[in-house]
């Protein structure tokens, strides 16, 4: 990277991350001026406009892509009306070890006079938590599930529809005024509102034109004032593109890259959906772009780097909104989850892959970066070439890019309903959830702890961390004379979590519609405009929610464990397990039980058919008992594997296993294998999780470790490539990788000052090691090390 780019990058790494009240003090002056006199969707749209009307703005030396999300890098807006943090909320905030956002004396006067007293009954959290039943609480405290909308939005998309990626902000502003001039009022009934939902759009889009303008009159001032030559005539043309995107099509490679990042900063200002929002397969929306500038003589490879390297740091430089409690727990992290798509196959099936999926690569490489999180789609027409060069800035250890499956992404879209065409449009936005970008809505709800659902089943019904009845009475184990009564007692409880879940978060739909639509992000969703409906009301073309299941491998060694040791072998009792299980597996006494389930039982990961077909068991069954269900914006539930650090907290809410896991220790993540079980290696993990019908899932997430010795060399990186190959043509979904020893982590973990950049793969995301909780850095040291 050239001098600007490293200078930007130490800028965006180094600058401590910080809580920024600006936004939360415009907000909350628009709702006491506005509230009751406008409805609800302008009201959101103008709550947008004044903030970008207002906020503080500005450049950074050296910068060729300009906006910040808030007063500059690594400042983090709040968002009361979804969460409004309590005073403690921002003691911790500042003073805890990982994670942290520094908290000024202003900023906790701002949020405990103002912020507080207005907000306290009416954010949308407290909203949620009134509406649900005891039984929805009791799970919910008790770490079965999890809900997304406690504390942030929905979101978790991606730019993709032509309006989204080229018309300007002019086009799109008349396409809203001729849907508004179209209503008809005297025979539609649901007229009003969609007078309102379009009126609320204009309001929004509005917003990124005065941004726009606003930063094009900053960069002209200072070009004025800029005594270097060179610099001046940067800022010149940075003028030059805010002004023409902030009305227009954008014209050059430069001016499509500063038009997204002003829609990316309107997406994440308008509501919190975790940053998840990005410019879907960046490669294919600037190639056209790069082609005509390079033809015509404007730009060469290494400006387009540079571009790209800067847009890179506008990324890491957002962090996440601040989270707290079980949110804070289920993503540990700093980034949010923008996750930049590359290569795959174009909208008409040929090979996607082209000139700027390379630059990206190498942008890639040089910036590691934990945020965006880059990802490459391999499909079968991709070219070989561009599969090693990806495992060749993957091996450099950090965990990007991830690897997915262009073809059964398809194959996922079109068992979920889509056309072909907008199959095509699709790919990974946040973790690794598919979805069609620019024309669905595809909101996550919450992580499913599977495995703490069989230490309910195993006392039927009550948890015993609480003492609480909080699942059915499924019967006593002990009396079980059959696997399949076991099991079918399982489902049972999954089956009624489920529905309280369900239930729950259609609830919390419902209200999210009602109280917080997102103007912005629906104009820039098909078909949300024709409707004059909100991407939170199912204005979309598609309508997909997401339940999230957690612990695939640990449910399936303790269900292995139960019916190889109890029920086949009858190696001991029931009630002898449980008792086992009762002591934590702690004594001399029980130290022979837990030998024989954590190391003489079929595992999870090996190829082993006895295992492999209880994980296949359950998978279906909970893909089946969810698969379906009709959501509130007209619209189907479906199922994806992911966790991002979710697998922490549900290990620490959970009980030992009856596979010989230690109460308290993290579960699996995402459908690996549980921790030392997969003992075959990375050909036998892939075989056993190929068994896993992907397709009919909206994603699944596979972590694999190896030792740098083990894919070092020309051969090491024809073996990854070849793995990864062989995964996806078993209709694998995603895989990527860790390379890095288990004595590197450990000195990381004693010595975390000679390791500040030091970045692991958690889960559907990097981090940097030092940001990470003791447990999570357990987790990983332990995870396999493969090698071929």
């Amino acid at each position: 990277m050239n001098d600007r780019v490293k200078m930007l990058r130490h800028q965006s790494e180094t600058t401590q991350p910080y809580i920024d009240m600006e936004r939360a003090l415009i907000e909350t002056e628009t709702y006491k001026r506005y509230e009751g006199s406008l409805s609800i969707p302008e009201l959101r749209g103008q709550v947008l406009h004044d903030y970008f009307e207002r906020k503080t703005i500005r450049i950074e030396p050296g910068e060729l892509i300009v906006g910040e999300k808030g007063r500059g890098p690594q400042a983090a807006p709040t968002f009361p009306e979804l969460c409004c943090h309590t005073f403690e909320d921002m003691h911790n905030m500042n003073d805890r070890e990982q994670v942290n956002f520094k908290v000024t004396e202003d900023d906790l006067r701002v949020q405990e006079q103002i912020i507080i007293p207005y907000w306290k009954n009416r954010a949308f959290r407290e909203k949620i938590m009134a509406a649900q039943t005891e039984q929805w609480h009791l799970a919910f405290e008790a770490g079965i599930f999890t809900e997304f909308y406690e504390q942030r939005a929905g979101g978790h998309t991606c730019l993709g529809s032509e309006r989204g990626v080229t018309h300007g902000f002019a086009e799109i502003k008349q396409e809203i005024q001729d849907a508004l001039d179209a209503i008809d009022y005297l025979n539609d009934n649901q007229a009003l509102e969609k007078r309102d939902e379009l009126r609320g759009m204009l309001i929004a889009v509005d917003a990124t034109t005065v941004l726009a303008n606003r930063y094009a009159n900053l960069a002209a001032k200072m070009a004025e004032e800029e005594s270097d030559s060179k610099r001046a005539e940067e800022l010149r043309q940075v003028s030059e593109n805010c002004r023409v995107v902030a009305n227009e099509r954008p014209k050059t490679y430069w001016q499509w890259i500063q038009r997204y990042w002003f829609i990316h900063l309107a997406v994440t200002s308008e509501t919190n959906p975790w940053d998840a929002y990005t410019p879907g397969r960046l490669d294919q929306h600037l190639n056209p772009y790069y082609q005509a500038d390079v033809a015509a003589g404007r730009l060469d490879r290494e400006h387009a780097l540079e571009l790209l390297e800067c847009l890179w740091v506008k990324f890491n430089s957002q962090p996440a909104p601040p989270k707290v409690g079980v949110t804070l727990k289920e993503s540990g992290t700093y980034s949010d989850f923008a996750n930049i798509n590359t290569g795959g196959v174009t909208p008409d099936g040929k090979n996607g892959v082209n000139d700027v999926s390379y630059i990206i690569l190498d942008c890639m490489g040089e910036m590691m970066f934990i945020q965006p999180n880059s990802n490459v789609q391999i499909s079968r027409k991709t070219p070989r070439k561009f599969l090693k060069r990806a495992c060749e800035v993957a091996r450099a250890g950090w965990g990007q890019p991830a690897f997915y499956n262009t073809e059964e992404i398809i194959d996922e879209q079109l068992n979920a309903g889509k056309s072909l065409a907008d199959a095509r449009h699709g790919g990974s936005s946040g973790f690794v959830e598919t979805g069609c970008w620019g024309y669905e809505a595809y909101p996550l709800t919450g992580y499913f702890n599977l495995p703490k659902i069989l230490e309910v089943t195993l006392n039927n019904g009550v948890d015993p961390r609480s003492g609480k009845m909080i699942g059915i009475e499924t019967g006593d184990p002990r009396d079980f004379e059959t696997f399949e009564e076991l099991f079918d007692a399982y489902k049972k409880q999954v089956k009624y979590f489920e529905d309280v879940k369900v239930n729950g978060s259609n609830i919390n739909t419902q209200l999210t519609a009602k109280y917080n639509p997102v103007p912005y992000m629906s104009l820039l969703t098909e078909d949300c405009i024709a409707r004059g409906e909100d991407y939170n009301a199912g204005g979309a073309r598609y309508n997909t929610t997401y339940l999230q299941g957690v612990g695939i491998g640990s449910i399936t060694d303790a269900l292995s464990s139960l019916k190889y040791n109890v029920y086949d072998k009858k190696r001991f009792t029931m009630d002898e397990l449980l008792e086992a299980i009762d002591h934590n597996f702690e004594g001399e006494k029980y130290q022979l039980i837990r030998n024989l389930v954590s190391r003489k039982t079929p595992k999870f990961g090996n190829d082993d058919d006895y295992a492999d077909d209880i994980m296949r068991a359950v998978f279906q069954y909970f893909h089946d008992t969810v698969t379906g269900r009709p959501n509130m914006r007209r619209g189907e539930w479906r199922i994806d594997m992911l966790p991002t650090t979710c697998h922490i907290y549900f290990g620490e809410v959970t009980g030992a296993s009856p596979s010989g896991r230690l109460a308290g220790e993290p579960v699996s993540d995402g459908i690996s294998p549980e921790r030392s079980a997969d003992v075959n290696g990375p050909t036998a993990v892939i075989k056993s999780c190929a068994k896993m019908d992907h397709a009919a899932t909206g994603g699944t997430l596979l972590n694999q470790k190896f030792t740098p010795s083990s894919i070092a060399g020309d051969k090491g990186i024809e073996n990854l490539a070849d793995l990864v190959r062989s995964y996806f043509d078993m209709d694998g979904h995603h895989i990527q990788f860790n390379i890095i020893d288990k004595e590197t982590l450990l000195d990381a973990q004693k010595h975390p000052e000679n390791y500040k950049d030091l970045i692991v793969r958690v889960a559907g995301f990097s981090e940097k090691w030092c940001n990470l909780g003791t447990e999570l850095q357990n987790e990983i040291i332990n995870r396999t090390e493969q090698s071929f």
